[in-house]
């Protein structure tokens, strides 16, 4: 479960397209993981979604190695990932097909 080098968020898993703000984060602020920084584009309140890399259209969102919806539309990095812009696919009796 990679901790972000400050400790402001965590991916609990390593190909999660989110991750969780472990305190509250202001639109400016940077994530770092290493090298790679993100830089915080909504305000995220603690314990919301981060996106920590670009969720196309449509695209099915994983936190901790699971499905926890589709993307209404595209999600760059650094914002806020919430009930906005994710669509829920769980238990939906109107989709026929596979969520993919």
């Amino acid at each position: 479960m990679p901790l972000s080098d400050d400790g402001a968020v965590l991916r609990l898993k390593d190909d999660d397209d989110v991750a969780v703000a472990l305190r509250p984060l202001a639109p400016g602020d940077k994530v770092w993981f290493g090298p790679v920084s993100i830089e915080v584009v909504d305000a995220i309140p603690s314990g919301h979604k981060i996106a920590i890399r670009h969720i196309d259209a449509r695209a099915l969102i994983h936190k901790y190695g699971q499905m926890i919806g589709r993307a209404s539309f595209a999600i760059a990095p650094g914002q806020h990932v919430h009930v906005h812009n994710v669509e829920g696919v769980r238990g939906r009796g109107d989709l026929a097909e596979s969520p993919a």
